[in-house]
């Protein structure tokens, strides 16, 4: 068995590699063949030769990674090793401040994919960014919104989600229309609230400026001079979704988001969004993201949970395949 030493230079060994090497650890679970020792500012590897190139070159990243940053998470390794983790150092938009938020916050694209949000929003006027959970897709969206609004290269932000039930009957909620979807609209409250101050986003959403409301009442609008956010879209029907698309305006631009794995349509209805992914995947001027677990950026577990769902997930639609090649091998 081969072995290379590496030598860990200008950075503290201990932060760059977590208290008890945890972040090290986290390291090795993408090279298991590779026996790897770390003591003091030296990592020792051990294994075929060609792993430890791999090894050598993605831990020389993630040390400029942390150079750069100084600060290192489980979610920048997961980035960093993926086949164009590179461009996280080399892309000049990664590091560019899409909104200064509230308290001094600095709101940035923290992924790749979310880089990637940020170059087709810039480069198209109708983007879909389709992923799970906690992966920042609406949230990137409205940081985009927001500074189109203060450059003035829109007058106004539309939000809007269709009004279906995930299990709970807003029929029943106390209170008029408004007080009845707000709750549900919440994220996009919750996104603006950190990008606005509280009082200015109240006068914004009196006057217009920004119009938060479910996606009925888009029907016979032309919606124009505006950047337009349809969240949620995967609970759209295939007609929900055609009326969305083709409500845009002669100066506008449209930002689709949905996580396809939590679809709360009937269980026969078919989802505007995975149609509109479908017949739209050629057509010049609309941009596609999809991100993945890679892009959590909430609590480590969150990706672990999206990984059992979709372990589970898979595991069922293959016993569903089975099923139904005995039943049609029996007919």
């Amino acid at each position: 068995m081969l072995e290379r030493k590496i030598e860990i230079t200008g950075v503290n060994p201990a932060e760059l590699l977590g208290v008890n090497n945890a972040k090290l650890k986290h390291i090795k679970t993408f090279f298991p063949k590779l026996k790897v020792v770390a003591r003091g500012n030296i990592v020792t590897i051990a294994g075929d030769e060609e792993v430890m190139d791999e090894f050598e070159g993605k831990f020389n990243l993630i040390l400029r990674h942390f150079t750069r940053f100084n600060r290192l998470t489980e979610n920048n390794i997961d980035n960093l090793m993926l086949d164009d983790g590179s461009r996280m150092l080399k892309d000049d938009n990664g590091s560019e401040i899409l909104v200064h938020g509230n308290h001094g916050s600095k709101i940035k694209a923290k992924t790749i994919n979310q880089r990637k949000l940020v170059d087709l929003v810039n480069k198209n006027d109708m983007v879909f960014a389709v992923g799970p959970a906690g992966t920042g897709k609406t949230y990137t969206a409205v940081a985009l919104a927001v500074r189109a609004l203060k450059a003035k290269e829109v007058k106004r932000i539309i939000l809007t989600r269709p009004a279906v039930e995930a299990g709970e009957n807003l029929g029943f909620l106390p209170g008029d229309l408004k007080e009845k979807l707000d709750p549900y609209m919440m994220p996009l409250y919750d996104a603006l609230r950190d990008m606005i101050p509280a009082e200015k986003l109240a006068d914004m959403i009196e006057f217009g400026i920004i119009e938060i409301a479910p996606l009925a009442f888009m029907r016979g609008r032309t919606l124009d001079k505006a950047f337009v956010i349809l969240d949620e879209a995967q609970n759209t029907t295939t007609m929900q979704m055609k009326m969305f698309l083709t409500r845009m305006g002669m100066t506008a631009k449209f930002a689709v988001t949905g996580d396809m794995s939590q679809v709360d349509l009937p269980r026969k209805q078919r989802s505007g969004l995975a149609y509109a992914l479908d017949v739209l995947s050629d057509v010049e001027g609309v941009g596609v993201v999809r991100m993945g677990a890679a892009d959590v950026i909430r609590h480590s577990l969150v990706k672990k949970i999206i990984a059992a769902f979709e372990k589970a997930e898979e595991a069922e639609q293959a016993e569903r395949n089975i099923r139904n090649q005995n039943r049609n091998s029996e007919e």
